[in-house]
């Protein structure tokens, strides 16, 4: 993740590559970043998706606030950054959006496209 993220950075603020002739500074980047985890974490709470998962924590399947919100919204980030796509206002325009679309897809769609695991002894869904 950390490493997709500097390539963000570097692509980004070193030259233009993709469609756009833009150059954003890393700093925009990076606030960009922040942006998108602020305003994924927000639209999850208005959601009503937990702070954290049930307990126990380590074995737990359920979506939360914490997790896989945040990263699945900075990871779509990235992936609209590398490609040097960065809409209006140095990319906060398209962090909001993305940060807004990553709750949704969390709140409603996760489970359909990353079910949970079935148990080992009745064939059911471990968490339900």
């Amino acid at each position: 993740m950390f490493n997709l993220m500097d390539g963000a950075i570097f692509f980004t603020s070193y030259g233009s590559y993709g469609l756009s002739n833009l150059n954003i500074s890393s700093f925009d980047v990076l606030i960009a970043y922040i942006v998108t985890i602020i305003v994924s974490m927000i639209v999850a709470f208005i959601l009503r998706i937990p702070l954290l998962p049930s307990k126990p924590y380590r074995y737990s399947f359920d979506v939360s606030v914490i997790y896989p919100t945040p990263i699945i919204a900075i990871g779509i980030l990235s992936i609209f950054l590398v490609l040097n796509y960065t809409f209006m206002y140095n990319g906060l325009i398209l962090a909001v959006i993305i940060g807004v679309l990553s709750a949704l897809f969390v709140k409603y769609l996760f489970d359909f496209v990353f079910p949970k695991p079935l148990s080992e002894d009745n064939g059911e869904d471990i968490n339900e």
